[in-house]
């Protein structure tokens, strides 16, 4: 399946930005080189002439402005986190600065580019780097309320645990991470829940708390008592090398990505869940677990969830992308006797999302079977403003 395939113009264009940040070739290699060169001694010429550059300035009325310096450079914009359709121009004054301040922002976080005629370049202004294995982007906060659940406020905070094992499965040396919550005891009688939650293609396994919070909406959500104290299981999803080889053209080579799922789903099954159940407090029951992700995430979770019936109660795809369009074939036991297995089953995607037609037929394939879905459309595009949401209301359903 393309991934892409019945995206919108403005969608396709989000997503050739990205693409050039992760492979730039042939005559777009001589701009690009261009582009540096300029932008190098802009920078040089910034630094020893002007006062440091404030990009971006989060005002008071969450309206931001982004700035660069740059009498040389033909044009810029500002991609902004495909919250906005399309690249934000900015204006050059009569000393080279560009800037642009756009409109209010909701209260989030937010990841941003440069576009120096068409090619993307880092903010040289922003120390806050969005961690991706294809692609750099720079980050950014607008402050909201502490009743905000990705908010870090000054509740109790549950710690994220950083392992490192090498796979036999998969031949490579890979991390994994872990959330326990605040009350965390392993010397408890209880046993803690898991969820198992997956990233995206193109994050690595930190995206769930690097950028999407994760481990801040559970704190919240777990003070405020909207969902059960849980152990967050967050694993490396690639099982092959080469889905990442083929970069953001991956998903038009189905057994590649195939080959990947299958052995993601061994090396959980057969590496990652017996590590954590021996060196964590948790339970094996399938009632206990839960399983959920985002894009090729939520491909992950349904692809080998719903396979695996007698391990997962619980399953979550928010804005699910990655399946080939033969449903039959990838869940060839799913039937009307599994619906009472299951306790919760939430799709969830964005309205302006490439992804919802696709979703949409994940969605009646299950619903075919007899099966319910519990079915979400939320504003907005293929972003994390989207995904942390999805969580924040997805965890309240678990383990109930």
């Amino acid at each position: 399946m393309n991934r892409y395939s019945g995206s919108s113009q403005s969608s396709r264009s989000r997503h050739s930005r990205r693409i050039l940040m992760a492979t730039v070739g042939g005559a777009a290699f001589a701009v690009a080189a261009a582009i540096i060169f300029l932008f190098a001694t802009s920078r040089s010429i910034a630094q020893q002439q002007r006062a440091p550059i404030v990009s971006p300035e989060v005002g008071p009325d969450n309206r931001v402005t982004f700035r660069i310096f740059g009498p040389d450079l033909p044009d810029v914009a500002v991609n902004l986190d495909d919250a906005v359709a399309e690249p934000i121009p900015m204006k050059k004054d009569e000393h080279g600065l560009w800037s642009v301040t756009t409109d209010p922002l909701e209260p989030d976080y937010y990841s941003y580019t440069f576009s120096v005629h068409g090619v993307p370049i880092p903010d040289p202004a922003n120390t806050n780097v969005t961690p991706n294995l294809l692609f750099m982007e720079d980050s950014f906060h607008v402050p909201g309320p502490a009743s905000l659940p990705w908010e870090a406020g000054d509740n109790p905070h549950g710690v994220v645990h950083r392992h490192f094992y090498h796979s036999q499965i998969i031949g490579d040396d890979r991390d994994f991470y872990v959330y326990t919550p605040p009350d965390y005891d392993a010397h408890a009688k209880k046993s803690y829940p898991i969820l198992f939650l997956l990233h995206g293609y193109s994050d690595g396994a930190n995206g769930w708390t690097a950028v999407g919070r994760a481990n801040f909406v559970l704190d919240n959500l777990i003070k405020s008592g909207k969902a059960k104290p849980m152990v967050i299981v967050m694993p490396l999803g690639y099982g092959n090398s080469e889905i990442l080889k083929f970069r953001f053209r991956a998903f038009e080579h189905p057994e590649v990505v195939k080959d990947s799922f299958d052995k993601y789903r061994d090396a959980l099954f057969n590496e990652v869940i017996p590590m954590v159940e021996s060196s964590y407090h948790v339970s094996k029951e399938r009632q206990d677990h839960a399983i959920a992700g985002l894009s090729m995430g939520g491909a992950e979770t349904l692809y080998v969830g719903l396979n695996a019936l007698d391990r997962f109660a619980y399953f979550g795809a928010f804005s699910m992308g990655g399946l080939a369009e033969d449903y039959a074939k990838d869940f060839p036991s799913l039937s009307a006797s599994d619906a009472a297995k299951i306790k919760v089953l939430w799709i969830s995607c964005g309205k302006d999302d490439h992804l919802l037609p696709t979703d949409e037929k994940v969605r009646d394939f299950i619903q075919s079977k007899g099966i319910k879905v519990e079915w979400v459309e939320t504003p907005g595009h293929h972003q994390w403003q989207v995904w942390r949401r999805n969580l924040i209301n997805f965890a309240p359903q678990l383990f109930q």
